[in-house]
């Protein structure tokens, strides 16, 4: 009886650990280009990708995904076929079938952006700093959509807004590194609505994919969703 009731707890211990283990198993995800359906100034050729690049750098700093490289398969396939080829040390060599898979993939569209100038005009700019006296606003929403990769279902979709101004005598940085085509604005209104749209999207992600539709923090998100609807309806006239 001893032995067989040690085997039950050596079999309930191994699905315990096996149990904990997939449940903390962070969601695989991959981010696709961004797409515009706005009238953005800002948007030019490679935007969609370096917004995508930012999304992928905030996802991956939260250490809650497992999020995948897509952009760059090319050259990770590239790499499996000179393995496989037989001129690499076979120790050393990238092994064919070992990509990860996707469980979920996230899709963005810039769905709409606001910019707006007043104010008095007598800004100056010298050697690339700014100082100026107007006032500055920006607006961007991004449709997100959250594709399950096994049904190709929307599992999760919501918008999300950023809004950011500058007012009064201001000092600003022309100059910076701001990823790639954005550049020129790290430092107005419009890049910190866009990195701030970015921020948020990362954290609602990680509310929904790793918290869990049921919990707490996406109480604070639903709220944020409904009263982004109430603000719309309360802009338009209905009939």
């Amino acid at each position: 009886m001893k032995i067989k009731a040690l085997l039950l707890f050596l079999l309930f211990c191994t699905v315990a650990l096996v149990t904990d283990s997939v449940a903390k198993e962070r969601p695989r995800i991959g981010v696709l280009r961004f797409t515009n359906h706005s009238a953005a100034a800002w948007w030019r050729g490679g935007v969609g990708t370096d917004l995508q690049d930012m999304l992928i750098s905030e996802l991956a700093s939260t250490g809650s995904f497992r999020v995948l490289e897509r952009r760059e398969l090319d050259a990770v396939l590239d790499e499996q076929d000179l393995g496989a080829s037989g001129r690499v040390n076979p120790r050393t060599r990238a092994k064919l079938g070992k990509l990860t898979g996707a469980q979920y993939l996230v899709a963005a569209s810039v769905s709409a952006f606001e910019e707006n100038t007043s104010g008095g005009g007598g800004g100056i700019s010298i050697s690339g700093f700014s100082i100026g006296g107007k006032q500055e606003k920006a607006y961007i929403a991004v449709d997100l959509k959250v594709i399950d990769v096994n049904t190709g279902e929307i599992y999760d979709a919501r918008t999300v807004e950023a809004t950011s101004k500058s007012s009064g005598i201001s000092l600003g940085v022309n100059r910076g590194d701001f990823a790639g085509h954005l550049g020129e604005y790290k430092n107005t209104p419009v890049g910190k609505a866009i990195r701030a749209c970015i921020i948020e999207i990362s954290e609602y992600l990680k509310c929904s994919l790793v918290e869990g539709k049921d919990s707490d923090c996406m109480d604070e998100y639903r709220q944020k969703e409904h009263n982004r609807r109430e603000k719309t309806k309360g802009s338009i006239d209905l009939e």
